[in-house]
């Protein structure tokens, strides 16, 4: 089933919003109904394909038939662009002027490399598309005005498992739930589910350095990656041949989070646990943001860890976005107050009462009040639904996006209130007074992410409108001392801020390897890098 190409994920899952939320939106925001709805598939204008006779036989050589190189007007809407808000405004409003010319899907590895030569020779672009979730422009490449869009979805299989080892072998089309279909089957986990996790794919999972909800107990996607194998047009690059190694730097790390710009991920070794005996979430409340970030810092950096670890600010356990089934929910007729946190365990009977007696210590010393395992498993229940909401958002008039950074525990405070107020300042100054809301989603020793969701009017013209505000939030971010992404990619969003974060010398270290490996520079022009 392919996702909805005017939102997101399956149209049967979208949900309308409460009344409590449409009068929320009116009274506080000044949100208007929209005039008039998406335009529909057929009424879109797509341009006929760029691809020259010639380089349309390469390709069709190269992936073994012309069914597998289609230039026909829905496949090609359906793989322009990605997800991120400004991307579903545009594609809803017709504009495709950044479609693909082809959507080609190769079957191999040696399939891959072949397209990539084939593409290189012809002088056409080429976008790696797994499930096709970027957030952060990473589908829409600059530069070149012919590009393909290589859809991995045929590169789906789960190759081996070691038992001995606790490794699994994939192919970078296979979606995350069919991944752990296929694992579960074998009593076996990957443990990543980030809110991507219906439609993303392994692949796209590597190349972004993805992260999991339940990242506190199974780690990065990053973390999981022991091996890897990458195309290029220069030849293929295979890395991982033991957990670790002192033989020199680890080129994994130079591939993931290269985001299609060094070459295509076509395999990943990647380590798997066994199935959790047991899952249970609870909620804990906090009377402040402040002392609940203390609390998941005592217990990032003291343990016991539980494996998901969440915390909602103020604004957000206000208004119900810590458990995105419940919007605009409140409880027992009042208004919640404080803020929310979420923890989760997942293990064997044994180690999950331990860990959950150990950490509800914790909590208890830090001031939080124990309010049950419905806050959780609601939040477990509705954990993929927010997207959901976002496209009900964009269809009452207003406009939501998110975006999100890390840094150390010591610069958080700082860093949480430079994005809010640059938001909230930009935006209030445009004439469209923002909510916004943030929570901590990841946490680690010596640090933890933030996840900002930002609501507001449209205004006239909402792409146009929200990048000076996007714009503002990336340089406070730098400015604060946090990545520019903790998890959603550099695209072509971030891209002139993750250069000031590595600096001069790191771009050019960067470009020098594209250079090596991609000399013609069709791979994913402008994405992670400028085109040079």
């Amino acid at each position: 089933m392919d996702m909805l190409w005017s939102g997101w994920g399956d149209p049967a899952k979208a949900a309308s919003l409460p009344d409590t939320v449409t009068g929320l939106l009116r009274d506080l925001l000044g949100v208007t109904p929209r005039e008039s709805g998406p335009a529909s598939l057929e009424e879109i204008g797509v341009p006929p394909s760029g691809l020259t006779a010639a380089a349309h036989a390469a390709l069709t050589e190269c992936v073994g038939g012309a069914a597998y190189v289609c230039t026909d007007a829905e496949s090609r809407v359906r793989h322009t662009r990605g997800k991120s808000t400004p991307d579903l405004l545009r594609i809803r409003a017709g504009d495709v002027d950044d479609i693909p010319a082809a959507v080609v899907l190769p079957g191999s590895h040696d399939e891959v490399t072949a397209v990539l030569r084939a593409c290189a020779e012809h002088a056409v672009a080429v976008v790696p598309f797994g499930g096709g979730t970027s957030v952060v422009g990473g589908l829409a490449p600059e530069g070149k005005p012919c590009f393909v869009a290589l859809d991995l979805r045929r590169l789906d299989a789960l190759l081996s498992v070691d038992e001995i080892s606790r490794t699994a072998v994939l192919q970078p089309g296979m979606r995350a739930p069919r991944c752990e279909e296929l694992l579960g089957e074998l009593g076996w986990t990957l443990g990543h589910f980030p809110q991507s996790y219906e439609w993303a794919s392994v692949g796209g999972f590597a190349a972004a350095r993805s992260s999991g909800q339940a990242s506190a107990g199974y780690g990065r996607f990053d973390e999981m990656v022991l091996g890897l194998t990458l195309a290029t047009p220069e030849g293929t690059l295979e890395v991982g041949r033991a957990p670790r190694s002192a033989a020199g730097p680890d080129l994994r790390q130079l591939v993931l989070g290269s985001e299609g710009a060094l070459g295509v991920i076509t395999s990943v070794t990647v380590r798997v646990r066994p199935l959790p005996e047991t899952r249970v979430y609870e909620g804990w409340r906090f009377a402040s943001f402040e002392a609940g970030a203390t609390a998941l810092r005592r217990l990032a950096q003291d343990g016991p860890r539980p494996t998901v670890l969440r915390l909602s600010d103020e604004t957000e356990t206000f208004v119900g976005l810590a458990q995105p089934d419940r919007i605009g929910s409140t409880e027992e007729g009042g208004t919640p107050a404080g803020c929310m946190a979420i923890a989760g365990y997942e293990g064997t009977a044994q180690d999950t009462a331990d860990r959950r007696a150990r950490a509800r210590e914790v909590l208890l010393a830090c001031g939080g009040e124990y309010v049950g395992e419905e806050p959780g498993e609601r939040w477990a229940h509705g954990r993929y639904n927010a997207p959901y909401l976002r496209d009900s958002l964009l269809d009452a008039g207003a406009f939501a996006e998110t975006l999100e950074t890390a840094c150390f525990w010591s610069a958080l405070p700082g860093l949480y209130e430079a994005v809010r107020q640059a938001l909230t300042g930009t935006l209030t100054e445009a004439g469209t007074p923002p909510l916004v809301m943030c929570h901590i989603s990841h946490v680690y020793e010596n640090g933890a992410s933030l996840y900002f969701t930002v609501v507001s009017a449209q205004g006239d013209d909402p792409v146009a409108h929200w990048a000076p505000a996007k714009r503002a939030a990336n340089d406070a971010i730098i400015a604060a001392g946090g990545t520019i992404s903790h998890h959603h990619g550099v695209g072509t969003d971030h891209r002139d801020w993750y250069a000031r974060e590595i600096g001069p010398l790191g771009v050019r270290i960067l470009q020098a390897l594209k250079a090596e490996l991609d000399p013609a520079g069709t791979l994913n022009p402008g994405v992670l890098l400028p085109v040079r």
